[in-house]
C-alpha cells in the first residue's frame, strides 16, 4: 500500500523535479508524514535514483523530527479535538483512540522494548507516529519513550535500506 501511495505522490509531482533538491525535498517531506514514515521516504528515494547515503540521512531526520512533537503535545492536541464541537474532530481523535487501544497491549506488555520493537518492525499501522501516540496516551516517560523510538527508527531504517536498495545483493 505505501508503495502505492508514494508511486502516486512521485508521479504527481514529476513536472517540479527539475526544481533544485526536489527529489531530496519529496523524500524528505514524505518522511514527515504520518502512515508513510521513512519506510515510505526510502522507497520515493529508491523511485527518485537518490544514492543510498543521501537517501538515509534524509529520511532518518525526516522520521525523527515529529518524534518530540509527538510526545510532548498530542495529549493535548488530543484532549482538544475529543472536547471539540466539531463532529470531524472528534470523528479524528475517536479513529486515534481505537488505533492506540488496539495496539498499546503491545507496548503495555513489553514496555520500551515493545516500543522498540513496534516503531522497529515495518509492518502497515507501526511506526513512530503510532508509537509515540501510544506512548503519549499511555503516559510513558517522555525521554525514554523518546529513546526507544530512536532505537526503533534505527531498526527500521535497516530493514527498509535493505529492502527498498537491496543492499543484500551487492552485499554477496
Amino acid at each position: 500500500m505505501a508503495e502505492k501511495i508514494v508511486n502516486t505522490i512521485v508521479a504527481s509531482l514529476g513536472s517540479l523535479m527539475s526544481v533544485p533538491f526536489m527529489k531530496e525535498i519529496i523524500v524528505f517531506v514524505i518522511s514527515l508524514c504520518p502512515i508513510l514514515e521513512l519506510r515510505g521516504g526510502l522507497i520515493a528515494a529508491k523511485i527518485l535514483d537518490l544514492t543510498p547515503t543521501v537517501s538515509y540521512i534524509i529520511c532518518m531526520i525526516g522520521n525523527i523530527l515529529p518524534i518530540p512533537f509527538i510526545l510532548w503535545l498530542i495529549n493535548k492536541i488530543l484532549n482538544r479535538m475529543r472536547n471539540s464541537k466539531g463532529r470531524r474532530l472528534k470523528g479524528i481523535a475517536k479513529w486515534l483512540d481505537k488505533k492506540v487501544d488496539k495496539h498499546k497491549g503491545q507496548i503495555e506488555k513489553f514496555g520500551y522494548l515493545g516500543l522498540v520493537l513496534f516503531v522497529g518492525i515495518p509492518l502497515p499501522g507501526t511506526g513512530a507516529w503510532t508509537g509515540c501516540l501510544i506512548a503519549s496516551v499511555l503516559e510513558l516517560d517522555k525521554k525514554k519513550s523518546f529513546l526507544a523510538a530512536l532505537a526503533g527508527v534505527f531498526i527500521a531504517s535497516i530493514i527498509m535500506m535493505i529492502i527498498s536498495f537491496g543492499l543484500l545483493s551487492k552485499i554477496l
